[in-house]
């Protein structure tokens, strides 16, 4: 009665977990895609290891005195069954992967000219080069380059070609949900939409030498209006007020709840 008691709160605070915390909102449609899989893949993961564990409990206490232990029986139906419902969860991983994986953002190949913002023509094209041990940004709309820091608007396509000037890199921004390796003599490409300001931090995902650890750079996400200033500031030749007008930026938009 005690063990079954247990279990049943242990069912209800697993179950208000899931039900009542919210998780906190994600800043790319990239990572919506990628945290809405991690949730549905969650919801069908702790309702097993639950079932797993109690019935694993259960077996130690039921049986815990038995001395004379005889082997399991076969029971077709069982196997049946666990089987079923073993390749029942494999297809749902699979097709919640697969309709991730197709996502335009995730996988810019499976942008299509018909679906709405699918056209990669329509994207804002920013132009990556990544070397050893740094990163160069061009836009070729403003005919803008900046170092270490990328400046992109907020509910905008972003499209991002890659270029490696060295060996083989990788464009990793966690908080967008970005992720592309980058790879001499051929232009890969990511794609991106922010849905919220903020500064965030760009790594190279790949270990590419010595200097590996300090390639990093920054990836600021203004409104649109202080997109177009600080496109502004950068083609009037003003560097000087530009850089210090990109760090004021970048302190106040990481200050933002």
């Amino acid at each position: 009665m005690r063990l079954s008691r247990v279990a049943t709160w242990l069912c209800v605070l697993v179950a208000g977990a899931l039900l009542f915390t919210a998780p906190a909102a994600a800043q790319s449609l990239n990572r919506a895609a990628i945290d809405d899989l991690n949730e549905q893949l969650l919801y069908v993961a702790l309702p097993l290891t639950l079932f797993v564990e109690l019935t694993l409990v259960y077996a130690i206490y039921r049986f815990r005195n038995n001395d004379t232990p005889k082997p399991t029986i076969d029971d077709p139906a069982l196997e049946i069954t666990w089987t079923a419902a073993t390749g029942a969860i494999l297809v749902f991983v699979g097709l919640s992967a697969f309709f991730v994986l197709s996502n335009p953002y995730i996988t810019p190949a499976a942008a299509d000219t018909t679906e709405p913002g699918g056209d990669l023509q329509n994207d804002m094209e920013v132009e990556v080069l990544a070397y050893q041990w740094g990163w160069e940004f061009h836009y070729p709309d403003s005919n803008v380059t900046t170092q270490s820091r990328l400046v992109i608007p907020k509910d905008t396509d972003v499209r991002f070609t890659l270029r490696s000037a060295d060996v083989i890199h990788s464009f990793y921004v966690p908080d967008l949900g970005i992720k592309q390796d980058i790879f001499p003599g051929q232009a890969t490409v990511a794609r991106t939409n922010a849905t919220r300001t903020g500064a965030y931090r760009l790594y190279c995902a790949e270990l590419c030498g010595s200097g590996h650890s300090r390639m990093h750079a920054t990836v600021l996400v203004l409104n649109q209006s202080e997109y177009d200033e600080w496109v502004a500031d950068r083609r009037s030749g003003n560097a000087t007020a530009s850089v210090s007008g990109t760090d004021n930026q970048t302190a106040r938009v990481a200050a933002r709840p």
